[in-house]
């Protein structure tokens, strides 16, 4: 019997015309010859109907598996039957799987995120001697929230930096994890915490807004830190850019996508994800991209 059928997948996400993930998954599809299609579903945060009747397909079984995005980490989460482990104690979801006709979140950021990371750090020479880790988090939304808990399990001390500071305050208290604070963007503050890690968990760069940075204008990097923008659509953000500019080992989020996407694609098609396929699809994607001037 053929092990060929026709898998439905996509993301749910809004203002998702740039996104990589259908070449990245259609890719995958095609190398592992499985027929299918991985669509976009962009719905207004305002309209939980669609959001209801989205999931709704993939419990009929219409939709085979959904990756979940801005704005919608949390907002999926009342609707589905049930969370894995790593899922309920980060309180966001990317994954959303379809067992029967009941739904389960996953959430596989915080993976994707520690292993890119590492390999970032092994690319870069980047040895931490010392037993305390320091990070900077920018940012308090789903994305963060991985990005905390991930650095957390791993022995991190993390302090969160965010505009909507009971947002951040909330995160540090949900997860639970003693080695997290807030703390303010300013120069007195990130000094007294020397940081070996700032992670931009913000939209802030994304393409269309590529000119953007969440780093205040005027204020220095800290000395010995590295940056990790979780942004990677455009290929070099402007974060990652002004890093650069001043010898700051600096990586956008790109590797992350490939790995959150590749742990997601094997739950949904039960087998092993084609990662440098993926990648490739990835990178081809993005150097197709135009992108305006001014």
């Amino acid at each position: 019997m053929s092990s060929k059928r026709d898998y439905q997948l996509g993301l749910i996400g809004w203002k998702l015309g740039h996104s990589l993930s259908p070449a990245m998954h259609n890719a995958a599809l095609e190398a592992l010859a499985l027929t299918g299609d991985y669509r976009l579903y962009s719905i207004d945060p305002a309209d939980s109907g669609s959001l209801v009747d989205l999931l709704d397909k993939v419990r009929r079984g219409e939709i085979d598996g959904l990756n979940v995005t801005i704005p919608h980490k949390q907002n999926v989460m009342p609707l589905l039957d049930a969370l894995t482990p790593t899922a309920e104690q980060i309180g966001a979801v990317n994954t959303i799987i379809r067992d029967k006709d009941k739904l389960l979140g996953d959430n596989t950021d915080a993976a994707g995120f520690l292993y890119d990371l590492e390999n970032f750090f092994a690319a870069e020479n980047i040895e931490l001697l010392t037993k305390e880790k320091e990070a900077l988090i920018l940012g308090a939304g789903g994305a963060a929230r991985a990005v905390v808990y991930a650095l957390a399990q791993a022995g991190w001390n993390v302090a969160i930096a965010a505009r909507r500071v009971v947002q951040a305050a909330e995160l540090v208290e949900s997860l639970g994890i003693g080695n997290a604070h807030v703390i303010d963007l300013t120069e007195q503050e990130i000094a007294a915490l020397s940081p070996h890690l700032i992670v931009n968990a913000t939209p802030v760069g994304m393409f269309p807004q590529g000119d953007a940075s969440p780093w205040p204008e005027g204020l220095v990097f800290p000395a010995g830190a590295a940056i990790y923008d979780l942004v990677y659509n455009p290929p070099i953000t402007q974060l990652v850019a002004e890093a650069h500019a001043v010898n700051i080992p600096a990586i956008t989020g790109l590797g992350m996508l490939v790995e959150q996407g590749a742990a997601a694609f094997q739950t949904w098609i039960g087998q092993e994800s084609p990662r440098t396929v993926m990648r490739v699809a990835c990178k081809t994607a993005l150097a197709a991209q135009t992108y305006p001037k001014g």
